[in-house]
């Protein structure tokens, strides 16, 4: 089992979803691929985010229909069939990844520790990484590199864009006018914040600090409405692409940006891959185990506050996955609060 004797001929990675966790998955492919150039790399991913992470280069990708239950592990099996993998990277908790990873065959089957190990994934694992609490859901993931043995981390999330989504950035970015890139929704409804806040922030950018500002976000009917319900009550001029892109272009058009200001989102963790600030707003959810890895300072944080106030706990108190999706929650970010951490954001240049 663990530690390997030498240098695994194949892993395989199984990370369905959801977006913004396929993009923490990136570096530790990069680490992966440092630390054993020789090793063949297939990811099994969900087809919604395989239209991203398929741009990444020298992995083998093979796509499930997480909607399709019993029917994506018997095609994942047969797809598999004759083929097998020095080990496994299980590095998702739900059942339906558990139910995927069986019918992998693997000698070595890497999972979370057994506190970790939720929604029983430990039945479907031999191996796993050390315990550790408390981390970001990327460092927990860099504990899969070095069960493996692999020193040291590769922070590079970087995918290489089709030159139609770099036409599309720079249709909507085509000069150096800072841009604010706003993408309101998130999977989760009780994470968004309301129009009319977005609206008020959208009317600061523009008017203080003479930023062009963009919507963006996916075509959803809760998504197209919340664009609508921006636009109607800014005051200053803004472009409503939401429904417009895919997931390449989206990411093109968040590289070209200034910053991006999200809740907690695939669209934050997108903007990470590209270096591009996110402002994240943050009270149903922990920044500090799910904010967007390189942006901490930027976020604004009222998660102790929705604690305190929901749960009438302190977030040290409160199990370090909780979720505090409750009606009104994110009220508690006002709108000073974000236009402070947009003009610290510009004024640090």
């Amino acid at each position: 089992m663990l530690p390997l004797a030498a240098p695994p001929r194949s892993v395989c990675i199984l990370r369905l979803s959801a977006i913004g966790d396929t993009c923490h998955v990136v570096p530790v492919v990069r680490t992966l691929q440092r630390g054993f150039p020789d090793t063949r790399i297939t990811w099994i991913i969900g087809r919604f985010e395989a239209k991203l992470m398929t741009l990444l280069p020298d992995v083998e990708f093979i796509t499930v229909d997480k909607r399709a239950g019993i029917k994506a592990a018997r095609e994942l099996r047969a797809r598999l069939a004759g083929r097998s993998f020095d080990v496994l990277l299980h590095m998702q908790l739900a059942l339906r990844a558990s139910l995927a990873a069986s019918c992998v065959p693997a000698r070595v089957k890497l999972g979370f520790d057994r506190a970790r190990a939720r929604e029983l994934q430990w039945l479907f694992t031999n191996a796993r990484i050390a315990p550790r609490a408390r981390e970001h859901v990327l460092d927990s993931f860099f504990g899969f590199t070095e069960a493996l043995g692999i020193e040291g981390r590769v922070l590079d999330w970087s995918l290489p864009l089709p030159e139609e989504a770099q036409a599309y950035a720079a249709r909507l970015i085509p000069d150096a006018t800072p841009t604010l890139l706003l993408s309101p929704c998130s999977s989760h409804a009780l994470r968004n914040w309301s129009a009319e806040r977005y609206a008020w922030v959208a009317d600061h950018a523009a008017t203080r600090h003479h930023m062009r500002v963009i919507l963006c976000g996916g075509p959803s009917p809760a998504e197209r409405e919340m664009g609508e319900a921006i636009a109607a009550r800014a005051r200053a001029p803004l472009v409503n692409q939401i429904g417009q892109d895919t997931l390449p272009k989206l990411l093109a058009l968040i590289s070209a940006a200034t910053a991006l200001l999200s809740p907690d989102s695939g669209p934050a963790h997108m903007a990470t891959m590209v270096g591009t600030p996110v402002i994240g707003l943050y009270a149903a959810t922990n920044p500090a185990r799910s904010g967007p890895y390189l942006s901490r300072q930027w976020c604004v944080d009222a998660y102790a506050a929705a604690a305190r106030q929901f749960r009438g706990k302190t977030p040290d108190e409160l199990p370090w996955t909780e979720k505090i999706e409750e009606p009104g929650v994110m009220d508690l970010i006002s709108v000073e609060a974000v236009r402070e951490r947009l003009d610290a954001l510009l004024a640090a240049g």
